[in-house]
């Protein structure tokens, strides 16, 4: 098929509302673009990082097969106080993926991961070396993920500091820069999922937050988890409308902020199915 244009994509934060990149991703692919770079921060560098070294369809298949005893194998508390889940044995299953030693300079397409260095307070970008250790660092929620060090620094999220990350875009060579921002201010349209393929979506979130709720029996009541998504979310919401004011795409998809909380891991396919339809209106709309 010939290619309908070159794009520059950049896939934002928003934990589990991420899923929906491999919508976007896979719509921009229906339609003849070809994806020529990738700037993306926390689950927007994990998609962007899987995509880039071929492994996407390998990791939906993965999110999307996990059943409830799966997803609670993967879970790995941490008992120090840099992060409530270590991280190690998700991080195990994607680096079977990807492999260990996979670098940014061995990559079809150019990357760029961002992280944020919270000694220094500034955003770092991984555009070479290892590509495993810049996707840990740049997803790694603040009190959720233990951080990652490197040098003299303690490196956690992207999206504190950059949660659309456009400017490392800006300098290639592309038709259109499409960002995906995952805090929309947007109605979350209605998608119809079967039963059956519920069933195969992943229960993280359930798991998780089951073990949490011994300590939170109150339903009535805000649970510490609640508040830091709250939290998080407006800080990322003003973040990036910010951003967006200095480094403004070509083509902005958002998707509405509604379609998931942070940990609902379990909701992979409704929300790969938000993205997609996300992106799709908004290319119909440009007539692209």
């Amino acid at each position: 098929m010939k290619t309908k244009g070159r794009v520059s994509l950049v896939l934002g934060s928003g934990g589990a509302r991420g899923y929906a990149h491999i919508g976007v991703i896979e719509a921009l692919e229906k339609r003849g673009y070809e994806i020529v770079s990738i700037s993306g921060a926390s689950m927007g560098a994990l998609i962007g990082g899987l995509y880039a070294c071929g492994k996407l369809d390998a990791y939906k298949e993965w999110v999307l097969g996990l059943d409830p005893l799966d997803v609670a194998s993967l879970v790995d508390f941490s008992f120090d106080s840099s992060g409530l889940i270590k991280g190690d044995k998700v991080f195990d299953k994607i680096a079977a993926m990807i492999g260990e030693e996979q670098t940014f300079e061995d990559l079809p397409i150019k990357f760029t991961a961002v992280a944020t260095d919270v000694v220094r307070k500034k955003e770092v970008w991984f555009q070479s070396g290892n590509l495993l250790q810049a996707l840990r660092a740049s997803i790694a929620i603040p009190t959720i993920f233990t951080p990652v060090k490197i040098d003299e620094m303690i490196l956690a999220d992207g999206g504190i500091l950059n949660p659309l990350p456009v400017a490392p875009t800006m300098s290639d060579i592309s038709d259109l820069t499409i960002a995906v921002n995952l805090y929309g201010d947007t109605p979350k349209p209605e998608i119809e999922i079967s039963d059956e393929e519920k069933k195969q979506t992943n229960s993280f979130s359930r798991v998780f937050l089951d073990l949490l709720e011994k300590f939170h029996p109150k339903k009535e009541e805000l649970t510490m988890f609640d508040i830091l998504d709250k939290t998080f979310d407006t800080m990322q919401n003003g973040l990036t409308r910010y951003r967006l004011g200095g480094y403004p795409p070509d083509i902005l998809i958002d998707i509405s902020k509604d379609v998931c909380n942070t940990y609902d891991f379990h909701k992979s396919l409704e929300v790969i199915e938000q993205g997609r339809k996300a992106a799709e209106k908004q290319l119909d709309e440009k007539g692209l």
